[in-house]
């Protein structure tokens, strides 16, 4: 009799707490972390990285536009992309039970973490995304024209694919699996900046006469930073401070590797010479593809997905260049779209843990490879669909109310001193 009070007693007072969020300090203090490491990779490794590959005269440019999109997007996240990508239930998009942030104090949860605090970490998401399509319209694209097109894309692109994926949306409803970005980060700029490339038309001398990166060094400077903070990108995705984390940050840091190897290795091969350039832009591929498969694949996983990274997004630059000359300048498709759809596709062949390269994978549909190979593709089908007409249309409507590229004048002289009155470097 009284073995049975006591176990009743256990079951009314400590069962239920196993039902409730419970805030863990381990989580907090790696998310705290890995917040400050994704806000890193955009100020300054992002900027640095775009920076040092545009010419001298629109340096300042680019860095501009990334400081003033993530204070833009900072904002618009907490007046209403917060609500809209992580409140409700609706299909494509949340509601906006939490504009400005209400109801969300200082002692509310997400799971075991501060609510104020997942906020924050997805907030650095919001900035890197839109802050990535700059690459494609470099050199030639007016300041207020980018902030306008940052703000709607951010609105009409960003938001909905964040819901549709991580938000509860229609795309996690069918098994969709995105650790961390593949299609909501790394597809939807890839996309949208092919779309800008095209819609505003090349640079002045493009394929005709040379316009080579000023800065090398400011490119390996930039590259190293998204490298350290592309830890925090994807094994903060983990939302915890657990095994799931460490093993995103390992493969994280092979495909990585793998790929630079690897797009230095072709380079190498076909020029006679291996640059720095190409070496940090294969490390950037290899990032962006292992992304969506971090949280998925295990280390031989990532060493195949860093080989195909290096290889597949390589080539895809010279297509887009020398066959289709689309001057996407910085090569955001190449790298970040077509590499974050090849992480989509590619942890659904190898997330198999039963798989011949399963050491360490884990997650993927309980009916096998091909059925969660057509959930992958039905994602990667909606977002960039999703994308390439909203990106279309935003700068269609856009175009009606302002010019979005500079004048003749202004991209000879440079967009440093044309749109800032500033000048990168003093003589």
């Amino acid at each position: 009799m009284l073995n049975k009070i006591f176990l009743s007693l256990l079951v009314t007072f400590f069962v239920p707490l196993g039902f409730t969020d419970e805030l863990n300090s381990g989580d907090t203090a790696w998310i705290l972390t890995a917040t400050a490491l994704v806000l890193f990779m955009t100020l300054p490794g992002l900027a640095l990285f775009y920076g040092g590959l545009v010419r001298s005269k629109n340096v300042l440019s680019v860095l501009m536009q990334c400081f003033t999109i993530a204070c833009l997007m900072s904002v618009c996240w907490v007046v209403y992309g917060y609500s809209l990508a992580f409140k409700g239930s609706g299909s494509f998009v949340g509601d906006f039970s939490a504009l400005f942030l209400n109801g969300v104090g200082r002692d509310s949860l997400s799971g075991s973490l501060p609510e104020s605090l997942f906020i924050a970490f997805q907030m650095t998401f919001a900035i890197i995304t839109p802050a990535l399509v700059v690459g494609a319209f470099a050199e030639r694209m007016r300041f207020s024209a980018m902030c306008l097109f940052s703000i709607a894309w951010f609105t009409l692109v960003y938001v909905p694919a964040t819901h549709m994926v991580w938000g509860g949306g229609y795309l996690a409803s069918i098994g969709v699996i995105d650790f961390a970005g593949g299609l909501v980060v790394h597809a939807t700029c890839g996309i949208g900046a092919l779309v800008a490339a095209i819609y505003l038309g090349p640079r002045k001398g493009f394929n005709k006469i040379a316009l080579p990166p000023h800065n090398r060094t400011m490119v390996m400077i930039g590259a190293s930073m998204l490298w350290v903070g592309w830890f925090g990108f994807n094994a903060g995705s983990a939302v915890a401070a657990d095994s799931s984390a460490g093993m995103a940050m390992l493969v994280t840091h092979i495909s990585a590797s793998v790929a630079a190897l690897t797009w230095m290795g072709i380079e190498w091969i076909k020029s006679g010479k291996a640059t720095m350039i190409g070496i940090a832009t294969g490390m950037v591929a290899g990032l962006a593809t292992i992304t969506p498969a971090s949280g998925t694949v295990g280390p031989g996983g990532a060493l195949l997905i860093g080989l195909l990274a290096g290889s597949i997004c390589f080539y895809a630059t010279q297509i887009v260049k020398s066959t289709f000359e689309i001057d996407d300048s910085l090569d955001v498709f190449p790298v970040h779209g077509v590499g974050g759809i090849l992480g989509i596709i590619m942890l659904a062949i190898v997330g198999d843990p039963n798989g011949f390269l399963g050491s360490g994978a884990s997650g993927i549909s309980e009916d096998g490879v091909m059925a969660q190979l057509l959930i992958q593709l039905q994602g990667v089908l909606v977002i960039g669909i999703w994308t390439l007409v909203a990106t279309y249309l935003i700068l269609r409507v856009l175009n009606m109310f302002t010019e979005i590229r500079v004048s003749e004048e202004g991209e000879e002289e440079g967009l440093d001193v044309y749109e800032h009155n500033e000048q990168g470097y003093s003589l």
